[in-house]
């Protein structure tokens, strides 16, 4: 009965939103390399043939699931930037690295699917657009602190490479255990804010001054 239920849940519609939800709940239980579109139409009750009506493969839901990602991960930086005004730009920048950071650590299964999934972003056009407008918020502050669009991006690519790193090393453990933690966490913040506040300070340097 239970099976039966929930395919007539998802008959109208549904099914895809719900393959997304519980493909982020299978990464965060097994990771990346642990997910099958098989695993995920038995949690649903429906059929293996069933996803297929909305994706073409396991790749192609993942690229779902970093959409999701990219979006979020848009707004969590937009919430951290505008939790600081009016402070200056640098402070604004900084925040956004925070930000950065704690996405990576309170939605690991979302950020570990948009950059460690090995997804072709050029074959999802949808994904592609969102990843790139996640980064304009940020984008638009560097830009207050640059003489051109091209020192804009410099700074920009600076300032996410240490944030990333700095994720990357938090998801792996090097601050401590568990990740999700919130001592640990905000040391991986705090390590973020100071490579930030270096790089700002250092910034003619990205551009051979």
């Amino acid at each position: 009965m239970r099976g039966r239920s929930a395919k007539a849940k998802y008959h109208h519609g549904d099914l895809r939103a719900a393959l997304v939800d519980t493909a982020v709940a299978l990464i965060a239980e097994r990771g990346l390399h642990g997910f099958s579109l098989a695993e995920a139409s038995r949690r649903l009750g429906v059929t293996v043939a069933a996803p297929y009506r909305h994706f073409v493969d396991r790749d192609e839901l993942l690229a779902a699931v970093a959409t999701r990602a990219a979006e979020r991960l848009g707004a969590a930086l937009s919430a951290g930037l505008e939790s600081t005004v009016p402070a200056p730009p640098e402070e604004r920048v900084v925040a956004g690295a925070a930000a950065y950071v704690r996405f990576a650590a309170e939605e690991r299964p979302l950020f570990e699917t948009l950059f460690s999934a090995g997804l072709d972003k050029h074959r999802y056009p949808e994904l592609e657009a969102i990843s790139e407008r996640a980064g304009e918020p940020l984008i638009a502050v560097a830009r207050e602190l640059s003489g051109s669009d091209e020192e804009a991006e410099t700074l920009l690519l600076a300032v996410i490479t240490a944030s990333h790193g700095t994720a990357a090393l938090l998801l792996d453990g090097f601050f401590g255990r568990p990740t999700n933690d919130p001592a640990v966490i905000a040391t991986a913040v705090a390590h973020a804010t100071s490579v930030s506040r270096a790089v700002l300070a250092g910034r003619s340097a990205l551009n051979g001054g």
